[in-house]
This record gives structure tokens, C-alpha cells and sequence, in this order.
């Protein structure tokens, strides 16, 4: 979810809701503790140079119960970060706590905004040896195997 999305749904909504990956709301009392841009340069393992630009925002609880992030509130330091930042419409990125601090990108959903699980990737699969796709076998050439070859019960194979 870029930049823009989130100032839109921003502008939509009456309560800033966000949603963990497993469902449960992050709790209420919230608070997005820095806006920013983080910028990354870095060479895969196929040797290519990168740079990547995301916007970050780091979301923390604290025992403050009385106080919520409001959307308008969240909108205006969004608006802060890319005037005093010069931020682009970049990615978000969400850092968030839990056994350690895990980053997320951001979607939207009804009515609140949700965590979504990012995952590692090899960058250069064709120059690391890295098949695209699992090799697909015919279950029925499985059953073609000489029985020499074939795994039997107690046969010490598996």
C-alpha cells in the first residue's frame, strides 16, 4: 500500500483500526512513533546493486490507555513527514513489536487498515541455480518404479 492509499482511506474512516496478521486488533491505544523513509542499498547474491525506498512507520503501545491516534491526527503528520522529508508515494512498511520487531506491509480491509506478513526472497534465482517454480511429477510415473526400487513396508526406506 503506497503512500497515497493510506491518506485516502485516512480521509474515510472515523477510528484508525489495525489488524495483526492473526487477526486480533493491535490495541487501541496505539501510537506511530516515527514516520520516515528508509532507504536501502544493498547487492544481492547474483551481484546486482539495489536501492530501495520504503516509507516506515513504526507502530508502539505504550500504558498510556487514554489517548487514541486518530485518523486526522495520523494524516497530518503524513502530511509533515513528506513536507519537512520530501517523501514520495513510496511502499509503507510497518515496524511493529512483537518477540523482536517485525516488519509488515500494509493493506486495507472494510473498515481498518491490516498487517500483512512479508516474506524473504532470493532476488537472483536465475543466476544462483534457483529453480522459478517446483518441479511437477505425474503421480502416475510413481508407480512405474521397478520393484527394486519401489519403498515397501519395513523395507527400511523411509
Amino acid at each position: 500500500m503506497k503512500i497515497s492509499e493510506v491518506k485516502d482511506q485516512l480521509k474515510n474512516i472515523e477510528e484508525l483500526l489495525i489488524l495483526q496478521t492473526n487477526g486480533e486488533l493491535v490495541p487501541r491505544h496505539f501510537h506511530i512513533t516515527e514516520v520516515g523513509v528508509v532507504d536501502k542499498h544493498f547487492i544481492d547474491c547474483g551481484g546486482t546493486v539495489r536501492k530501495e525506498y520504503k516509507a516506515n512507520f513504526q507502530l508502539w503501545e505504550a500504558d498510556d490507555y487514554d489517548h487514541r491516534l486518530h485518523p486526522e491526527k495520523l494524516l497530518s503528520i503524513i502530511k509533515l513527514s513528506e513536507k519537512v522529508l520530501g517523501m514520495e508515494d513510496l511502499e509503507v512498511e510497518v515496524e511493529y513489536q512483537g518477540e523482536t520487531i517485525g516488519k509488515y506491509d500494509l493493506a486495507f480491509y472494510g473498515n481498518s487498515f491490516q498487517l500483512v506478513s512479508q516474506q524473504t526472497d532470493c532476488l537472483a534465482k536465475d543466476k544462483c541455480g534457483v529453480p522459478e517454480t517446483k518441479p511437477k511429477k505425474q503421480l502416475a510415473s510413481l508407480g512405474n518404479q521397478s520393484e527394486a526400487a519401489a519403498c515397501t513396508p519395513g523395507g527400511g526406506c523411509c
